[in-house]
């Protein structure tokens, strides 16, 4: 019922029935109830979910759920070929500016900011037209529809070893496939890895907590691990780290990076590639994860696609049944692969991340699947920038969705503020009524992080996770992108990296203590695989 309020769907009705019944309000945060409900309860509870899945939106017209309408609303999805996603199923900073998104200050509606009505912006939000002098200050031409940049000569992607321009992926149907470099993969994986690992002790506790917890030790702006030494009694029993994570991931005692769905979905994704190639379809997803994904290792909206599959649901049907989490943060983690796999190309890796994320998410949820997987394809291609990667990842996401809204309001608070704090505070202010783990607040702050780092690696996953929100998937993200534009493994701070010790944990079968030197020479093979 919550969910159908963010998504400004009226579930009064349904809201009194259930209340009548003696069902309970909606939890603060988190978690069940303490009492398990009473059979009679669950089963109206099933009904109700139902109906709420059955109530309209009032946001359809800007925020599609099919493939056809999503690309008749993004231009840049036309730059793949013709044969469209495949089936569902088988049978900077510098001057801090703002962007012309919208008037300074807009007040936020209840569910943030209203969608943009503005044209399209250009590139990286800047107006169409504008001259190259922001480019160049950054060291950058021009960027394309894209976010690549036009006239680059081939010297930089061979330096990659890649082709330059348009022949990168699929997007130009008949060029060879290329890929990053090993090295830029090796510092991908190993920055998602770190930016995951900070975010871990802190995720679920609220902003003003983790500014506490950090300042407490002098880590404040955050600067490095979170530790427990030096927190005074009072503030730790007030704030207590992530019960299931700060046995592993605060700075006393890491030892490798330990299991985390944000790392165990790109081995999947991964897996998938291989056994299944780049024409993969959604139910082939599904049948992977009931082949090795351990039902107890999906949250959310995965695991009640899981259970869908296992009641016999098929897809596209397993994002919506009785799953009020199809708009989280979800299906952003599993895209990072198909970024990785599509370099150079934004629209082809967007158009893979949707069949991935078809599964267990619609709108918002699959935008932010979408939006990850075209800036990771943009980073990957070695001609892109930060902004430009961003710019790529905005021009595959419907432009009035709010999502498309969060993205550019990020941006632009990243780009108005010096102190990221202040940005931060803005983005809580406007959708501080979103779950925490809602894609869209977390699109903003993961725009905003990456925007006000400028491509920096430690600035880039300490500001994602600063922010709050969900901490690690952030954190994550912010770090494969920033990991690829570092293009090496040595090119990223020892302080980030000597304590993952090459070996991630995880309950994907045969990948258990792998090295991430094996996962990037794997995903090489993936992304040369025709």
């Amino acid at each position: 019922m919550r969910q159908a309020d963010e998504d400004g769907r009226d579930a009064s009705a349904i809201r009194d029935r259930w209340l009548a019944a003696g069902g309970a309000p909606a939890p603060v945060r988190a978690g069940a109830s303490g009492e398990p409900a009473p059979p009679r309860l669950r089963a109206l509870a099933e009904r109700l979910l139902d109906e709420l899945a059955a109530l309209p939106s009032p946001l359809a017209a800007d925020e599609p759920v099919d493939w056809p309408s999503i690309v008749a609303a993004c231009p840049a999805l036309g730059h793949r070929p013709a044969a469209g996603p495949g089936p569902v199923h088988r049978g900077a900073p510098g001057p801090h500016r703002a962007l012309a998104s919208g008037p300074a200050g807009e007040a936020a509606r209840p569910h943030g900011p209203a969608p943009d009505r503005t044209p399209p912006r250009a590139a990286d939000g800047v107006a169409a037209g504008e001259d190259a002098s922001r480019a160049a200050r950054h060291g950058q031409a021009p960027p394309t529809a894209d976010g690549v940049a036009a006239g680059e000569d081939a010297s930089r992607a061979a330096r990659h070893g890649q082709a330059s321009g348009a022949e990168h992926g699929q997007d130009a149907p008949h060029a060879p496939r290329t890929a990053p470099g090993e090295d830029a993969l090796h510092a991908a994986w190993l920055g998602r890895a770190a930016g995951c690992l900070l975010g871990k002790p802190v995720e679920k506790l609220p902003l003003d907590a983790i500014r506490a917890l950090a300042r407490a030790t002098g880590n404040w702006p955050l600067a490095d691990w979170f530790t427990a030494r030096g927190v005074p009694a009072e503030l730790a029993a007030a704030h207590p780290w992530n019960r299931r994570s700060a046995a592993t991931s605060l700075a006393e005692n890491i030892d490798g990076m330990p299991e985390d769905d944000d790392l165990n979905y790109p081995l999947l994704g991964l897996v998938l590639l291989r056994r299944h190639g780049r024409r993969f379809t959604t139910a082939d997803v599904g049948a992977l994860w009931l082949d090795e994904l351990p039902a107890g290792r999906t949250f959310t909206a995965e695991r009640v696609a899981y259970r869908n599959l296992l009641c016999g649901v098929e897809p596209p049907h397993t994002a919506v049944r009785r799953n009020p989490f199809r708009e989280w943060i979800g299906a952003a983690i599993r895209a990072d692969v198909h970024g990785w796999t599509n370099p150079g190309a934004p629209a082809t890796a967007a158009a893979q991340a949707f069949r991935d994320a078809a599964l267990s998410h619609t709108a918002n949820g699959a935008y932010s699947a979408m939006f990850v997987a075209a800036t990771v394809a943009a980073a990957a291609g070695g001609a892109a920038g930060v902004h430009e990667a961003l710019a790529a990842g905005l021009a595959v996401v419907p432009p009035r969705s709010r999502l498309a809204g969060a993205v550019r309001f990020g941006i632009a608070a990243a780009r108005e503020e010096v102190d990221f704090d202040r940005a931060v505070d803005r983005i809580h202010h406007a959708y501080g009524a979103l779950h925490w783990v809602h894609s869209v607040p977390n699109a903003a702050l993961l725009a905003a992080a990456l925007t006000h780092a400028d491509g920096d690696f430690a600035g880039s996953v300490c500001r994602a996770v600063s922010g709050g929100l969900d901490t690690d998937s952030n954190g994550a993200t912010a770090g494969s992108v920033a990991g690829l534009l570092a293009g090496s493994p040595d090119a990223l701070p020892a302080r980030w990296t000597t304590p993952l010790k090459n070996r991630l944990a995880t309950s994907v079968a045969g990948f258990d203590g792998v090295g991430f030197d094996t996962l990037a020479r794997l995903t090489v093979e993936e992304a040369l695989r025709p």
